[in-house]
């Protein structure tokens, strides 16, 4: 196996144009036709990163979008350690190849998002912005030296003098034309909106003294179940109304200790600001009373009822008792036969 290997490498190295080098490496290029990657040499023969740093690049640069790139999904792919991996990140991020934000999801969550760039220094760069093509001025024709047989003839007007091909340019003109004084654009996406102010801390109508236990002894005993949501006293404090506001709504205890504790971020750096933002978005609505919950009674409908006619015995729906529309048919024609 190693032997044809070696021959078919040696093979394409005879067939190599131009003299070879006597020392150093010598390139045998077969362009890719497919599954390949762009790698620019500002990447690869960067004079600070270090290798493991570069390899990774390549690495995440040839991955789909939407591919976890962090410290422990490249762990469990490569022999390399998460020190080594978390180090060669800090270099790409250093020097601007990678970026780590944090994003909080509509349903409040926090992830960590992973923005990689192939070519950092391209963004610096001004935006090029293409010229407007200018019509040239038409260049005077010159007349003809006048001969003395034949009348000279008038010069033309300098509107009928045909104009330059757009295509052709002189370089001793670009020199006075105007030059584009275009203010330096930067590519990078100009910064977000202001956020719009946080919403209240939910109140209690009245802080009872039952209240105010309840949810201070649930805060206190949340790094039972969750031993990153340690808090202060100062933030148990300024929590507790929010707290008591949930157990005024009627809301179990369990239902706000899983609400609290559920689907943490990892890591999270700031188990207050986490349960403030739970406590306020995810506030449940009163339940509502009994009256509330009384289905609407249906509006009666009045029925006419049935009578029996005085005069056929015929039934028929009237409100009062009397004769059907037949028998008052009939009795109107003899009176009026009468």
């Amino acid at each position: 196996m190693d032997t044809s290997q070696n021959t078919a490498l040696m093979r394409a190295l005879t067939e190599l144009p131009g003299p070879l080098p006597a020392r150093g490496v010598i390139h045998i290029a077969i362009p890719h036709t497919d599954r390949f990657t762009v790698v620019g040499n500002h990447l690869a023969q960067h004079p600070t990163l270090s290798t493991t740093a570069v390899g990774f690049a390549v690495r995440i640069q040839s991955l789909p979008q939407g591919t976890e790139v962090g410290v422990k999904a490249l762990a469990a792919r490569f022999p390399e350690g998460e020190k080594l991996i978390a180090a060669a990140l800090r270099e790409l991020e250093a020097h601007g190849y990678l970026q780590r934000a944090r994003s909080r999801l509509p349903n409040g969550r926090i992830v960590t998002r992973t923005v990689f760039c192939n070519q950092p220094a391209a963004l610096l760069r001004p935006r090029a912005v293409a010229p407007l093509p200018q019509r040239r001025p038409a260049a005077p024709q010159i007349p003809a030296p006048q001969l003395p047989e034949p009348p000279a003839p008038e010069p033309p007007a300098p509107e009928a003098a045909a104009p330059a091909p757009p295509d052709v340019q002189h370089d001793h003109e670009d020199e006075h034309a105007p030059q584009d004084h275009t203010p330096f654009v930067p590519l990078v996406p100009p910064p977000t909106a202001p956020k719009p102010p946080r919403p209240p801390l939910p109140q209690p109508r009245v802080l009872t003294p039952e209240l105010d236990r309840a949810a201070t002894a649930l805060l206190s005993d949340l790094r039972r179940h969750a031993p990153q949501l340690v808090l202060s006293e100062n933030d148990i404090r300024q929590l507790t109304p929010a707290v008591a506001a949930w157990f005024e709504r009627e809301a179990h205890p369990n239902t706000i200790r899983h609400t609290l504790t559920n689907d943490l971020p990892q890591p999270l750096r700031h188990p207050a600001k986490l349960l403030r933002h739970r406590l306020t978005v995810l506030l449940p609505p009163p339940l509502p009373s009994s009256h509330d919950l009384t289905a609407p009674a249906r509006p009666r409908i009045a029925v006419t009822p049935f009578q029996t006619c005085d005069g056929c015995e015929r039934a028929f729906r009237a409100p009062t008792p009397g004769r059907c529309r037949d028998c008052r048919t009939e009795h109107g024609t003899a009176q009026a036969a009468a």
